[in-house]
């Protein structure tokens, strides 16, 4: 994949996460700041944002979203075979909720 090809993915990407995170927050502003892992001030922000503002966030060069599990015995465990299907999304949400939103400055 060449560079500018690689650059419009991850604006994709960007536009794509901008547009769901504030759909989320427009929907219940508690529940999708603990899903998107922000703060309530930072949810705010992106709930307010215009379409232009959105845009050129989008146009970064760098994901707006990140990765959320930095430890790996945790994203190991994950990804294992679930041996009880119904208890998968219970195990993801407990080790979520145990991580702290992002504080950006």
């Amino acid at each position: 994949m060449h560079s500018s090809e690689l650059l419009d993915s991850i604006r994709e990407i960007n536009l794509s996460y901008l547009i769901l995170a504030q759909r989320m927050l427009l929907e219940d502003k508690s529940v999708a700041a603990f899903r998107l892992g922000v703060s309530s001030e930072i949810a705010t922000i992106l709930a307010s944002l215009t379409l232009a503002q959105i845009m050129k966030l989008a146009g970064s060069n760098q994901l707006l979203c990140a990765f959320r599990f930095n430890d790996h015995v945790s994203l190991s465990a994950l990804a294992q075979p679930a041996t009880h299907v119904d208890v998968a999304a219970s195990h993801i949400a407990i080790l979520l909720a145990g991580q702290p939103a992002e504080q950006f400055a």
